[in-house]
């Protein structure tokens, strides 16, 4: 088997839409958040079944991914970012399965076709929903339109900066996503036009956090580490969705907690 391996951002959701279709390249989301250089590893082996840290698997956007491309191998992924906490491990695994696939098997489909699939089939998973246009575009993404490359529109906050973050915990994105998501849609719209009118981070970080507010979202834990960070002059919000603080900068250390740190992954997904 031809070797290929493929690295894809963790992604940071701060507000979002749902935006519902019955085409999975149609439905999404729209929102922004931050592209994390500490991300996800995806190879191919010989065999079948998802491997996660060493350990078996199921993931079923992986699963639905390799079915539209007509391939069987194991996929083996990697990576140190906390498990359903927020950081779309997910969609980073069903995308690095796209590119390794189209690698290994000779596909012969462009970027936009790969993201494609990954985001048809983490929509039909029910895992999320624009976690990977972002994860393949990388930085600051603003999703400006729901769906795949063909159908949505991106968009960027012009920065680079260092992000800390902490989880407590994990949360059920399909529990949310199957629920009333009306309100929710309603306050992401409004975050959205807010952040447009003033595309820098200071306005996502704002937004964001008044988003994780009005849609009811905050644990007790990660109401207090944001008030915490704002408490000693800095930035940070909720990570859509999971139990996680994200802040710019040092803005976690300096309010006291054992933060992890790393760059904004400005490249994106690729193959390395």
């Amino acid at each position: 088997m031809t070797e290929a391996v493929a690295f894809v951002p963790g992604h940071v959701t701060g507000f979002f839409t749902a935006d519902h279709d019955d085409d999975p390249t149609k439905a999404g989301s729209r929102g922004a958040g931050v592209a994390l250089a500490d991300g996800v590893t995806v190879r191919l082996e010989p065999g079948d079944g998802v491997e996660v840290n060493g350990e078996d698997s199921e993931i079923e956007a992986v699963d639905r991914v390799l079915n539209a491309l007509r391939s069987t191998a194991r996929v083996v992924v990697e990576t140190e970012l906390p498990l359903s906490a927020g950081f779309g491990v997910s969609g980073a695994a069903a995308l690095g399965a796209a590119l390794t696939a189209n690698e290994v098997f000779g596909h012969g489909l462009s970027e936009n076709e790969l993201v494609t699939i990954a985001h048809g089939a983490e929509v039909q998973a029910g895992t999320g929903l624009g976690d990977v246009v972002a994860q393949a575009r990388g930085g600051f993404p603003v999703r400006l339109e729901a769906g795949a490359p063909a159908h949505g529109a991106m968009d960027g906050v012009p920065a680079a900066r260092n992000v800390e973050y902490v989880s407590f915990g994990e949360l059920s994105t399909t529990a949310v996503l199957n629920g009333d998501t009306e309100a929710l849609t309603a306050a992401g719209r409004e975050a959205l036009s807010a952040l447009v009118a003033e595309p820098t981070l200071e306005t996502f970080m704002h937004v964001s956090r008044s988003f994780a507010r009005e849609v009811g979202l905050l644990t007790p834990a990660v109401r207090e580490a944001i008030e915490d960070v704002s408490a000693t002059g800095g930035e940070a919000s909720m990570a859509m969705l999971g139990e996680t603080v994200f802040a710019l900068d040092t803005g976690l250390s300096d309010a006291g907690y054992d933060a992890e740190r790393c760059s904004v992954s400005l490249a994106g997904a690729h193959l390395r």
